[in-house]
């Protein structure tokens, strides 16, 4: 029997599998990435932007197509996360704009709201890419036309349109030569596939969950679930029993794991007698841990025990506590004329913008993009009528400009893209002008710096015509890999001899990771005055994760 039409309901029940679908392969998806950096974070964006939309779904009316696929669109505009995440809410934006006033959806409405999607997702990137998301769109966009020519049940077509997306997918190492070089498909477009795969399995009736509660759910979102639980209004500050919100990563280490075999179960059952609240992420490599804990230095020893740490955290809950309780009691604040909204990770980089004049500094970056209701959340904070954010990540601009858009008050996007940009622009900031020329001014400050970074590999590859070897270190010069070893100071001396230009430039500023030593920091300097007589040398400790050693040189 030919299907013809969905209905509202059907198509909510499509795009919560869709969800689901991506969900399920969020892990894979973050594997695509070309860059060895550790920053796998396409799929990880894509799953978070369309669990909001998700989310929107399930509380809307479905008595349309049209009713739930705006529900879908809003969700995703207000989650989206990093360029992947954005671009995916400008499709489904055009395809919620293409469906306007729809009751049900047939083959020809279907093949308009692919094609509208499209066009807005093109429109909402300055120089559109081919060989990504944006190309898997646009090829199945193009096909479902031709297959509406011939086919009239809307299963048989969407079976077909998913099978145009594969192929398209297929072709993108043809269109984009570093994803020929390294041997993969595009990340976005992968993301983009396996969504339509889950439409289509809805669409067959096969039995998709709604929601997936595995490992592979992002520990920042656990935590915030937690902390929700977490009922200011109806507690006092000596309720808190377990004082301190205790985070902590660690990198596994064969000699310590013959000692201390790790095992999840148990070290969460051995974690869960010091506190409550308690979260322990894990893989091959990793365990991530969330607790509140009274006594936080009992708790850094148990997970030192199988391997080193990458990142750790103790806060004062009963410090927060009482200050967000005498907040609210604070009358509300002017607005100021001008603030200020910058993302860093680290506390370190924090501290550093703040004393540049940043107004709110949120926690952010190169694994961690914040969403576009992060960005609107915190120009609402910055209290000010005319905000200025620097995204510090090329991931994060389009996040920002969704943001600014989104807005009440006067917003400017300076696209920095790295910290150092972010820092130089900062230098120009002047309250006392106004808002289109600090942008003009910070935008040209930010382009006249140069940004080393060190960081590793989190696998083999071959890219650029380097061979890197998983776990050796590399040096990036604004953003492409120039240098790799297996000893990073190595990598730290060839990248700044590649990248200082001892007749132009004038000044090294040092940003120190998480772990790094007061000794290499001597051999850094001692390395640069050596070789480079006439250049300043400043050092600032960041504590940035993933990035062991940021140079800005200008």
């Amino acid at each position: 029997m030919t299907q013809k039409n969905i209905d509202g309901a059907l198509f909510a029940n499509m795009v919560l599998a869709g969800a689901h679908s991506l969900a399920n392969n969020a892990e894979k998806i973050d594997a695509l990435n070309v860059f060895p950096v550790p920053d796998g974070d396409t799929g990880t964006n894509m799953n978070l932007s369309i669990t909001s939309g998700a989310n929107e779904v399930k509380k809307a009316n479905h008595e349309s197509v049209s009713v739930v696929a705006n529900a879908f669109a809003k969700g995703l505009l207000m989650g989206a996360r990093g360029n992947s995440g954005v671009i995916l809410s400008q499709l489904f934006r055009g395809f919620a704009k293409g469906l306007e006033g729809t009751d049900k959806l047939d083959i020809e409405s279907f093949v308009t709201a692919l094609d509208s999607g499209v066009n807005t997702a093109y429109k909402a990137v300055m120089k559109p890419v081919e060989g990504t998301i944006l190309t898997v769109a646009k090829d199945t966009a193009v096909e479902a036309k031709k297959i509406a020519e011939e086919e009239q049940d809307i299963v048989a077509f969407m079976e077909q349109v998913v099978q145009a997306a594969k192929q398209s997918l297929k072709r993108t190492p043809e269109l984009l030569p570093v994803l020929k070089e390294v041997g993969v498909v595009d990340s976005g477009g992968q993301g983009l596939v396996v969504i339509y795969e889950g439409f289509l399995a809805a669409l067959k009736g096969e039995e998709v969950p709604e929601s997936s509660q595995d490992d592979t759910m992002d520990l920042d979102d656990l935590v915030s679930a937690e902390h929700h639980k977490l009922a200011q209004d109806y507690m006092s500050t000596d309720e808190i029993e377990y004082g301190y919100c205790t985070e902590f990563m660690v990198r596994f280490e064969e000699d310590k794991l013959k000692d201390h075999p790790y095992d999840e179960a148990a070290f969460r059952e051995e974690l869960s007698e010091h506190g409550d609240s308690l979260l322990v992420v894990s893989d091959d490599e990793i365990v991530k841990v969330h607790i509140h804990a009274e006594y936080p230095g009992d708790v850094f020893n148990l997970g030192q025990r199988f391997g080193s740490f990458i990142h750790l955290k103790a806060e004062n809950m009963r410090e927060q506590h009482s200050n967000i309780v005498d907040q609210k009691e604070e009358k509300p604040k002017a607005k100021q004329p001008f603030g200020v909204v910058t993302v860093a990770m680290g506390d370190g980089l924090t501290e550093l913008f703040k004393s540049l004049g940043a107004t709110v500094v949120i926690q952010g970056g190169q694994t961690m993009n914040p969403s576009t209701q992060d960005l609107t959340n915190a120009i609402a904070e910055a209290n000010a009528e005319n905000v200025i954010i620097l995204p510090n990540n090329k991931n994060i601009v389009m996040a920002a400009e969704q943001a600014a858009e989104l807005a009440e008050v006067n917003v400017a996007v300076v696209p920095t893209k790295t910290i150092p940009q972010g820092m130089s622009a900062m230098l120009m900031y002047n309250p006392e002008v106004s808002l289109a020329d600090n942008k003009e001014a910070m935008t040209d400050a930010s382009q006249e710096v140069k940004t080393g970074q060190v960081t590793y590999a989190v696998r083999d590859t071959q890219i650029e015509g380097m061979t890197i070897e998983n776990g050796h270190y590399m040096g990036l010069a604004d953003g492409k890999i120039k240098v790799t070893n297996a000893d990073q100071m190595t990598v730290i001396k060839e990248l700044l001899t590649e990248m200082i230009e001892a007749d132009e430039d004038e000044i090294v500023t040092v940003i120190r990771g998480e772990e790094t030593t007061d000794q290499e920091e001597n051999e850094i300097i001692a390395f640069i005055e050596d070789n480079f007589e006439d250049i300043e040398v400043e050092v600032h400790q960041g504590n940035q994760p993933i990035y062991s050693y940021i140079f800005s040189i200008e």
